[in-house]
């Protein structure tokens, strides 16, 4: 009873629908606070949602052709977020776009070539869970790439960016931003886990001890590609849940379409 009287009036109405209901049912031992936390993260995403709807609606209509890029260390949470911004959208005008390892021919295209290739059409919106940044992270710190092939790299992507901006095309940066304790604490959660332990890469594997290697490239990254043509949007990604609002209250906030809520 002395938890409840420590609640104030509006977490008693939270508790008191039907997502606060579900909350408080989907454990066996009750949490309020979390049964609260939950209800209102649920309620708030929900909203988000309806106006991503909304945003989307106004890309097909007018034709417009919108990319977003999921940048981050592995485990930050990129396609938890991913699924929460395309959960409810026309799943036939969008794409989430998760490239393999490049094919031979593919490697001796132009770098972004095979991004191209996979860029929306109009009336679209392109999700890139990793994209042409695994050059300035990724490949360098993993010898996927050589020093010039790097350098060469980011000595272009500016004038890239540039490039799809003045040709109509919407581009947004996230980069989820992790601890190096939250990112072991979730390689843990998806090694025990039978449904999850797929995702764990032979590159994953050696994030832990490559840590400083990674934060080298990325703190460079973010110095020469910070431009403000394409700026990033660093959101910090220890609470998914809040990563996840955040990302997609950018996504809002930077597309400017119609009968915004």
């Amino acid at each position: 009873m002395k938890k409840i009287e420590e609640l104030s009036q509006n977490d008693l109405n939270i508790l008191n629908t039907k997502l606060g209901h579900y909350a408080l049912l989907r454990s066996k031992k009750v949490n309020l606070r979390r049964a609260i936390d939950e209800a209102k993260y649920s309620n708030e995403i929900r909203e988000k949602q309806i106006e991503l709807i909304k945003l989307h609606n106004w890309v097909i209509k007018n034709e417009k052709k919108v990319i977003v890029l999921f940048e981050g260390r592995d485990a930050a949470g990129k396609g938890g977020a991913i699924r929460r911004i395309t959960e409810y959208i026309n799943p036939r005008h969008f794409r989430i776009v998760a490239l393999n390892v490049p094919t031979y021919d593919e490697k001796k295209q132009w770098f972004f070539q095979r991004y191209i290739n996979q860029f929306p059409k109009p009336g679209e919106i392109a999700f890139f869970d990793r994209s042409w940044y695994n050059r300035a992270v990724v490949e360098p710190v993993n010898d996927f790439c050589d020093q010039k092939e790097y350098e060469i790299f980011m000595s272009q992507v500016n004038d890239f960016e540039r490039m799809l901006i003045e040709s109509d095309i919407y581009l947004l940066k996230l980069y989820f931003s992790i601890t190096k304790e939250e990112q072991a604490r979730r390689f843990d959660d998806i090694k025990n886990s039978p449904l999850k332990r797929w995702k764990i890469t032979p590159v994953d594997e050696k994030a832990q001890s490559l840590w400083n290697e990674y934060t080298k490239y990325k703190e460079r990254m973010f110095e020469e590609t910070n431009s403000e043509h394409a700026p990033w949007e660093i959101i910090d990604a220890n609470r998914k849940t809040k990563a996840r609002l955040k990302a997609i209250t950018y996504v809002l906030n930077n597309i400017p379409y119609q009968e915004k809520n």
